[in-house]
């Protein structure tokens, strides 16, 4: 783990992002400004072509890759590397008009019109013809070229289609899935609810509006689809690329849904990442809002990070950024002074090998011409905005060696989509208190808190490497993530799970007789039932002497063996079991059974982290809201303490410390004013 993983051939931090010459084509004095503009930037590495079919390609057959020659010369002048884009996430005018069948269908059956981005058709043999043609083109042309880095593929995937072909597909890849046995699809759908059996495949349609789908198992499915079929049409853009250049690396942007911070929903991202070289995603934070403090908003962040860090145990990439604001939050509101160096260096705290930006300059029309860039329309290098980003890339200079360390964790949280797919649409429990992402951020929040490294792991990941595992909420469980959860506690491993988990089997179908047998060994008990609570609704429970206020869910639970560590004070289930631990084999499994305040979540880890020895590796002294993230090689702790608050904090290190920039040795004792970022290496 301690081994460095460089994700690219470059052995410095990558300062840049998205730049789109081919809206300035006409402009050859902004190409020229530009060149001198990124060294004055300290920027070293540019995004190209994401969205330039049309320049490349203006009619059928006619292509212009002049311009781009040009702009690969004029990076290479100044010691820079291009990421180069495949250009499928936004097609030319031409292409729509002559072949309709690249647009999308929506899931009302309502053809797109050409506009917008993305609303291509995964499914289309002509737009795959069309994307592997141009891809081949493009690496025929720069696949030797010195300065590319790595590649692009389309940008940012997501949506769905409900076109002809896209139902076609969905029939067949249900006929491969179901091994071409309606029988046993109609079992996993439960297809006798009211009258949904199916007795021929050609009855089968994606989930609508029109005629809201009942059949969970159908929308189950239909998301996993989804999911494969995305990929399906990644893996045919890369085809000539892993041909022609097997050596380059190969990413697509992922993404987060911004305003809560969670995870991207529309596709699974656990199967996305087995078919990418490098993670890379593009984080836009609402930074200074209105509803949450900052160290909030930076515990959101790092959750994220660490998932995407994890999904390969290896750094990542921040593809995009803003270096301010955006354009598409309800309110675009700008960083405040320090904010920009903090952020970015929390990317970098919790794995990321660069800190690329959308976008390198602002477009002069149309809907992104107000986003964030590090470009003005101004065209000033002087401005905050454009000096804040000269400082980020002054300090990446400073973090070489870091490139290609990571995280060394001893706790995972497990995260699953298709959990989350499914709870979300069970109808029962709480329909708006569900927060399945939300609520294991919860369980996160206190390790952040602690500077105690965590990966965010899926199901397929191996467990044993981990002291201690969390998996709160996880409502779909097969029967083989079940018996991996076993064997982890069989083998030693401490296990903590929570309400509304192991409901149901793959097919989104309960298991019969009750909790799986396996789940009622680990735990020893059986949850009863799930009482769900409006929002003036509370209960509480008594753990270690406190008490602390439930709220949302409650489970009640039969304890057979299961040591009681906290029970409920009020309701018909006054004085029974709220959490408990079991020791099973060499192991021991604990059960919050209800949705409890974060203090107890605090109290409950502290007491837990305390009996498994989990300590961070380098222990800061800090008050809350300053947070102590580090990467590690064999030699070298590499610390980042970042104030998340809009005070001034005081921190002590335990031992002795050095700047990243200067090298000196730094007095334990420092004071960090708001917003402010410390890099500190101590070595092991």
């Amino acid at each position: 783990m301690n081994k460095k993983t460089q994700v690219t051939s470059a052995n410095f931090m990558l300062h840049g992002g998205d730049y789109n010459p081919d809206q300035w084509l006409d402009y050859p004095e902004i190409l020229a400004d530009d060149i001198r503009l990124m060294k004055v930037a300290n920027t070293n590495t540019f995004s190209i072509g994401i969205f330039a079919w049309s320049a490349l390609e203006p009619t059928e057959g006619h292509y212009q890759f002049e311009w781009l020659d040009q702009i690969f010369e004029n990076i290479t002048s100044i010691g820079g590397r291009v990421i180069l884009a495949t250009p499928s996430g936004a097609r030319p005018a031409w292409m729509s008009e002559k072949y309709p069948e690249v647009l999308r269908v929506d899931a009302y059956r309502r053809k797109q019109l050409h506009g917008g981005r993305h609303n291509h058709c995964f499914s289309s043999a002509i737009y795959r013809e069309k994307t592997q043609q141009m891809n081949r083109l493009l690496v025929e042309r720069y696949g030797n070229h010195p300065s590319l880095l790595m590649w692009h593929i389309s940008n940012e995937y997501g949506g769905e289609c409900h076109c002809d072909h896209c139902q076609e597909a969905f029939r067949e890849w249900l006929r491969v899935k179901y091994l071409d046995n309606l029988k046993a699809l109609n079992h996993a759908w439960w297809g006798p609810f009211w009258s949904h059996t199916i007795s021929d495949w050609s009855q089968i349609e994606s989930p609508s509006p029109i005629g809201e789908s009942m059949v969970h198992g159908l929308n189950l499915d239909w998301r996993r689809f989804v999911t494969d079929q995305t990929i399906g049409f990644y893996e045919n853009e890369i085809v000539p690329l892993r041909e022609l250049t097997p050596d380059i690396p190969i990413t697509t942007n992922f993404m987060a849904d911004t305003f809560d911070l969670i995870p991207f929903q529309s596709l699974d991202y656990s199967k996305f990442s087995k078919h990418l070289d490098v993670i890379s995603w593009d984080a836009y934070p609402a930074w200074h809002n209105d509803w949450e403090s900052t160290a909030n908003l930076a515990m959101k962040v790092g959750f994220i990070n660490d998932l995407y860090r994890s999904l390969k145990q290896q750094p990542f990439l921040l593809m995009e950024s803003t270096p301010s604001g955006v354009n598409w939050h309800p309110v675009n509101k700008a960083k405040r002074p320090g904010m920009h160096l903090l952020s970015a260096m929390q990317m970098v705290a919790h794995g990321s090998d660069s800190i690329l930006y959308f976008q390198w300059r602002k477009s002069r029309g149309s809907s992104e011409k107000f986003h964030g860039a590090v470009v003005d329309h101004d065209n000033n290098s002087n401005n905050r905005v454009f000096q804040d980003v000269a400082r980020v890339g002054d300090t990446l200079e400073n973090l070489s060696e870091v490139v290609g360390t990571n995280r060394q964790a001893d706790v995972a949280i497990l995260y699953d989509w298709e959990s989350n797919w499914a709870l979300n649409d069970a109808q029962g429990f709480g329909m708006e208190t569900k927060q399945y992402p939300q609520t294991l951020q919860e369980h996160y929040r206190y390790f952040w808190e602690q500077d105690i490294p965590v990966d965010v792991i899926t199901k397929e990941e191996k467990f044993d490497s981990y002291r201690l595992l969390i998996v709160p909420m996880l409502y779909l469980m097969s029967e083989e993530t079940i018996e991996r959860l076993k064997s982890y506690v069989a083998n030693g491993g401490h296990l903590v799970m929570s309400y509304l988990s192991g409901i149901v089997n793959e097919h989104d179908l309960t298991y019969l007789g009750g909790w799986h047998q396996s789940l009622q060994d680990i735990f020893g008990l059986e949850p009863k039932e799930t009482d769900t609570y409006y929002p003036t609704d509370e209960n509480v429970v008594i753990f270690q002497g406190h008490a602390y206020t439930v709220k949302d869910y409650a489970t009640v639970i039969s304890a057979k063996g299961a040591k009681v560590e906290a029970i409920y004070q009020k309701d018909f289930y006054a004085e029974t079991a709220a959490v408990t631990s079991h020791s099973y084999q060499e192991g021991k499994a604990y059960y919050i059974g209800a949705r409890i305040e974060a203090s107890f979540q605090r109290d409950f880890y502290s007491q837990l982290v305390s009996d498994l020895q989990l300590e961070p590796v380098w222990k800061v002294k800090h008050e809350e809201g300053v947070s102590v993230q580090a990467r590690e090689d064999l030699t070298n702790y590499y610390m980042f303490v970042m104030n998340f608050t809009e005070q001034k904090q005081s921190i002590e290190f335990e031992s002795t410390v050095y700047d990243m920039k200067s090298n000196e040795e730094l007095n334990r004792q420092q004071e960090l004013t708001p917003y402010e970022v410390l890099i500190v290496r101590r070595p092991k």
